[in-house]
């Protein structure tokens, strides 16, 4: 089965992306299709190359770049909940005349569209938050 992903919380406030996180794994595990992760409203923050949690947590946004890295997973982070929050990449940071960037590897930010894209081509679009 092939399937997208959307995670609507930040990594910290919220079960939602570490359900998010294990669902894909677990998935990816049996043998499953990962179309896309989106993450949306909130879920951009699990982008953010600046969380630092302390060192007996888990490591959020760590986990899921790996998890994309060993995968080839698509995250894509949606550009105007991102502008929203201060999570930048080097194109939007030049756009908007900011001087740093802040979005981890592999993240890429973009539109809306890849949303309905990554609903479209998959068989079961899972929501993760509200």
């Amino acid at each position: 089965m092939k399937f997208a992903i959307q995670v609507n919380e930040g990594p910290y406030q919220h079960q939602a992306s570490d359900s998010a996180y294990f669902f894909t794994k677990a998935a990816l595990e049996k043998g499953h299709e990962i179309f896309r992760v989106f993450f949306y409203h909130d879920g951009v923050n699990n982008s953010t190359n600046l969380t630092t949690p302390p060192q007996d947590d888990r490591n959020i946004v760590e986990r899921w770049a790996e998890l994309a890295e060993q995968h080839n997973l698509d995250m894509v982070v949606c550009v105007a909940a991102a502008q929203r929050r201060g999570i930048v990449d080097e194109g939007e940071a030049k756009r908007n005349g900011k001087d740093a960037t802040n979005i981890r590897e592999p993240f890429r930010i973009s539109g809306l569209g890849q949303l309905v894209e990554a609903a479209i081509q998959s068989d079961r679009l899972v929501v993760f938050g509200d």
